[in-house]
């Protein structure tokens, strides 16, 4: 927790201005189970710096998906199960975990819980202005969602 509260102080005195909360629905779809909170959403220059935070209920996943800028985030509960456009694992993030994502349409992924409670993720987007935070993709032939 005190991790998580330092990552969203540290982003929010980044880009100097004081949390504002609004609720969402996540931006990658279509996803299941997810559902997102905005913290901070802040434009400096030609980047807009979003912090959210996203929920995924037990079984839900954010969909296939890619990012146009850059994204990373710290597990504040439960397990997020990361997988690659050629269905392999490529991490499994518990509690207090970071996770950092590549930007671009060659960095397809999804995010999964596959526990019994819900996975809870503080993240930052540092994302071009006038850009979808993630842009949706269909499956590339993964067996699940």
């Amino acid at each position: 927790m005190r991790k998580t509260l330092r990552f969203t102080l540290t982003a929010a005195a980044v880009i100097g201005l004081s949390a504002a909360t609004t609720t969402a629905t996540a931006n990658a779809t279509p996803g299941s189970g997810v559902t997102s909170v905005t913290v901070l959403d802040k434009t400096i220059g030609t980047t807009e710096y979003v912090v959210k935070e996203i929920t995924i209920a037990p079984g839900g996943s954010t969909g296939w998906h890619y990012h146009p800028g850059m994204v990373s985030g710290i597990v504040r509960q439960g397990v997020l199960t990361h997988n690659e456009s050629n269905c392999s694992i490529d991490g499994i993030y518990h509690v207090g975990q970071r996770i950092t994502e590549e930007s671009g349409p060659g960095y397809v992924h999804i995010g999964r819980n596959l526990g019994s409670t819900p996975m809870v993720l503080d993240v930052l987007y540092q994302n071009p202005v006038g850009s979808l935070l993630a842009v949706d993709v269909p499956n590339p032939g993964c067996p699940f969602e």
